[in-house]
């Protein structure tokens, strides 16, 4: 017998690889069986991982996927995903078909092997430094990072910030605000963001604050939804739902874990509120704990989503006992429920400048508003953001909160927005008793701050 890491799974190794490159991927977009939908169909070896990459590529390009068929048969998958934009328009924008097939297609696709990391990581990118945090939240606690990165001359360009239970999870991307590159370069302003960005996690004098962490990776790191993914699941302390609160609100989902002895596979069925990026938690989660799904069905075309799998476990077996059944459906609850977003929506269309996030987190704050969830991007010199806010205590806004940081930020660049996408959110009301009406997926008391708002600084 040869041992672990011998050269015998090396010659594995290679041999798949050979397999793969005779026989690479194939990816069709099809854009006329469906009169709602555009198909992406991949055609593609059934590979530990290859589900999640491929869903990872749909969601990076922010398309909602509505309908999903998976089908293997032995070592091969055909994939097929019916997918509109953000709209809920079909795809008619040929750079968008254009990656979507450039990033599906031969050569693109990682298949990693089981014993390696799995999901895929954005093309190693030279123009921006990731910073990951992780902590306790608390009312201020983002208006302070981001007043921190603009007084160390950092560009931001990209984040992504989620807030739960009262713990806070973010990838921000900055730049250097003088040469737009990373500032990855230089060994002392990286320590020097990390002290202070680690202070400022610490400086609620919570205990638990001990666990926070600020991280400054290099260039080409994970990709962000992956990664999110990671440090949300990886901080069990806080960021892992199910509390008695968030049951008693109605909104844990049903997950149905199952043995499917006769045919070998582990029956799983989910059904719960539509959002987005729903199918990439459900399969990211499958994927961390190792499963491999071999076929599966997955609708969501209204306000609820089904979603049904058969899986096995990279060990060939099936989940046969109840506590890795238990586990299972305990991990997929928990990621369903993370994602969830409370309170109105508010976007920012503006164009981006050095210390606009700064600033616009500092007027958030200063009138009462907190961020439960913010997704920062620039596009060309414009920022695109968007933040649910609730005050300080996790209830709706009141109105005039809402129209005064209009007015301070800009109302014809600042717009409450209906949720399409986490479930139906009312608009601001007039009073607190027409506020209590908008749609909560938790009832939990959030002292979320998050006064996130995209700046190229």
């Amino acid at each position: 017998m040869m041992a672990c890491g011998s050269r015998s799974n090396e010659m594995v190794d290679e041999f798949e690889k050979l397999v793969i490159r005779m026989n690479p991927p194939r990816v069709t977009v099809d854009n006329d069986s469906d009169i709602t939908a555009t198909l992406v169909k991949v055609d593609s070896a059934n590979k530990y991982g290859t589900l999640l990459e491929v869903v990872q590529v749909l969601t990076d390009l922010k398309l909602t996927i509505k309908r999903a068929y998976i089908s293997s048969d032995g070592e091969w998958f055909m994939d097929v995903f019916h997918v509109v934009d953000q709209e809920g328009n079909k795809l008619y924008d040929g750079q968008v078909i254009d990656r979507i097939e450039q990033s599906l297609g031969a050569g693109s696709l990682s298949f990693r092997s089981p014993d390696g990391s799995v999901g895929v990581e954005a093309a190693a990118e030279d123009s921006h430094t990731t910073i990951e945090l992780i902590g306790c939240d608390r009312p201020g606690l983002l208006s302070e990072v981001f007043a921190v990165l603009t007084d160390l001359k950092c560009n931001i360009v990209a984040s992504e910030v989620w807030t739960h239970d009262a713990r806070v999870a973010a990838l921000v991307h900055v730049t250097d605000a003088e040469t737009l590159g990373p500032i990855g370069d230089d060994a002392g302003r990286l320590d020097t963001t990390k002290r202070l960005l680690r202070h400022v996690l610490r400086g609620g004098g919570d205990r638990r604050q001990a666990a926070a962490r600020a991280a400054v990776s290099a260039p080409g790191a994970a990709h962000a939804q992956r990664r999110l993914h990671q440090m949300m699941h990886a901080d069990r302390s806080g960021l892992a739902g199910g509390g008695e609160e968030e049951r008693s609100g109605g909104t844990v989902p049903v997950v149905a874990v199952e043995d499917c002895a006769e045919r070998g596979y582990t029956l799983v069925n989910v059904r719960c509120r539509d959002r987005p990026k729903l199918l990439f938690d459900t399969v990211c989660t499958l994927t961390d704990l190792q499963y491999v799904v071999f076929h599966g069905t997955v609708i969501a075309e209204g306000a609820e989503a089904y979603q049904e799998y058969y899986i096995r476990h990279l060990d060939d077996n099936a989940a046969t006992s109840s506590d890795d059944r238990d586990r299972l459906c305990r991990a997929l609850q928990a990621a369903i429920q993370r994602r969830y977003t409370d309170g109105l929506r508010l976007e920012l269309c503006c164009e981006d400048r050095v210390g606009l996030l700064s600033d616009v987190t500092r007027i958030f704050r200063e009138h009462g508003l907190s961020v439960t969830h913010a997704e920062v991007a620039t596009r060309g010199s414009q920022a695109a953001n968007v933040f649910y806010v609730v005050d300080a205590s996790g209830e709706p806004v009141q109105a005039q909160a809402v129209e005064a940081v209009r007015a301070e930020i800009g109302d014809q660049i600042l717009f409450v927005r209906e949720d399409a996408g986490g479930g139906p959110k009312s608009p601001v009301g007039r009073d607190r008793r027409s506020l209590g009406n908008m749609i909560r997926s938790r009832s939990e008391k959030f002292l979320y701050n998050l006064g996130l708002i995209r700046s190229c600084s």
